[in-house]
């Protein structure tokens, strides 16, 4: 079929190298003037299977709370007259019940372990350069009751499939030497072998350029103004007066899809959650980690891309507000002093903020919509980049009407 897929982030153009390699005539749009500029372009680096618990967990209610107001806090809700923050908050809230976060966890191991899967495959037929580390991810904790409750959320995930093991102290030292300035603030950690990190937006423009010499087509700087749709299908894209037609449409549009598709009369649950980061450049003394880490009470992580250090992290509930706030930029670097005192970059951070979009549950919405030829491919949260090419593989599976090989919800 011809497919005409919206979005050339990671997600959107994992979607593309698939569809194309299903034998679909695939066109891409994007609004920006390459791939990968927006939510792909300073993440937090992580191909995190192990960062599967969600946000959504029945300790989350009460720490949103204790966090209330405080402009440095990990997960941040504004309050603000918005309909759909208040609609996506209560459906976040049913989230949060024991049984509905067990079977999260469960669909979202099962898709990044399958995509961590896909990703490899896809780095050994195309030699792809990104900064990748395969040196695993440890979870660090600097407070018992939240050593305690990933503990036990460790215990759910091996049960699905993610090697997440805990480990003392001593063990987080020897697996990352650099956090031994910062040993006496430590009380234990989790360590998954198998995850990966490196660089989204490197990955996604070097396949982008892959997806465009087999035949890909990318449309830059074309801004969507609406679908059009006619007899319950869709019969075109608008783009500046221009109707850009197809067999079938997907969106990948990231936190924007749900304002693309409300007036076609879906509603789908998916909130921009505002994650920041800021990007060190290394030098020859500076102490910084090699192996990619997690701070869960803080929600920040540390990923290593060559000679640069990205810290990523928190969440901030304020609409499609992306202008970057300097309590929270200062944050990140605060935290990043407390764990490494001996970082000594080889300059000033570059910060960035960019949109995820979340789901209440944390698991993205992929697939048909009810307008027989719409897809969508949304919702990834904090891990677009770790579920990116199992997505991307599921949903040219669904538009070729194949059933995926992995077995979770689908939209």
């Amino acid at each position: 079929m011809k497919v005409l897929l919206l979005g050339a982030g990671v997600v959107g153009v994992t979607s593309a190298w698939y569809l194309a390699r299903a034998g679909h005539q695939v066109t891409v749009l994007d609004r920006q003037a390459a791939a990968g500029l927006e939510t792909s372009f300073a993440n937090g680096g992580q191909i995190s299977v192990s960062h599967a618990e969600p946000w959504a967990n029945p300790h989350a209610p009460l720490r949103a709370l204790a966090w209330m107001g405080r402009e440095d806090a990990p997960l941040l809700f504004r309050l603000r007259r918005d309909a759909a923050l208040l609609d996506w908050s209560v459906r976040f809230l049913r989230e949060c019940m024991p049984r509905r976060t067990r079977a999260n966890i469960r669909d979202i191991v099962t898709l990044a372990l399958y995509s961590r899967r896909q990703l490899q495959a896809l780095r050994a037929e195309t030699s792809l350069d990104y900064d990748h580390l395969e040196r695993g991810i440890l979870h660090v904790y600097t407070d018992r009751r939240e050593f305690a409750a990933a503990t036990a959320a460790a215990v759910v995930m091996r049960e699905f499939g993610c090697e997440r093991r805990t480990v003392t102290v001593d063990e987080c030292l020897a697996i990352e030497p650099a956090l031994g300035s910062a040993k006496r603030l430590l009380v234990g950690g989790d360590y998954t072998v198998d995850d990966e990190s490196g660089d989204a937006h490197r990955f996604t423009q070097q396949l982008a350029a892959r997806c465009a010499a087999s035949g890909v087509a990318f449309v830059y700087g074309a801004r969507v103004d609406r679908l059009t749709t006619a007899a319950g299908r869709v019969t075109g894209v608008l783009v500046a007066g221009e109707l850009h037609q197809a067999d079938a449409y997907v969106v990948a549009l990231g936190s924007y899809t749900p304002l693309l598709l409300r007036p076609l009369g879906l509603r789908l649950p998916v909130y921009p959650a505002k994650g920041y980061s800021a990007t060190l450049a290394l030098g020859a003394d500076s102490v910084a980690p090699s192996v990619s880490l997690t701070d869960d009470g803080h929600k920040i992580v540390f990923s290593r891309l060559g000679q640069r250090l990205r810290i990523a992290g928190t969440a901030e509930f304020n609409g499609y507000n992306t202008e970057l706030n300097a309590v929270r930029c200062d944050a990140l670097m605060r935290r990043a002093g407390e764990l490494f005192p001996d970082l000594r970059p080889a300059g000033e951070a570059q910060f960035w903020c960019g949109l995820r979009p979340a789901t209440p549950s944390n698991v993205p919405l992929i697939g048909r919509s009810t307008i027989s030829n719409l897809y969508v491919n949304t919702g990834h949260g904090t891990l677009g980049w770790t579920m990116a090419c199992g997505s991307g593989a599921a949903l040219a599976d669904i538009v070729s009407g194949r059933l995926p090989e992995p077995h979770f919800r689908f939209l």
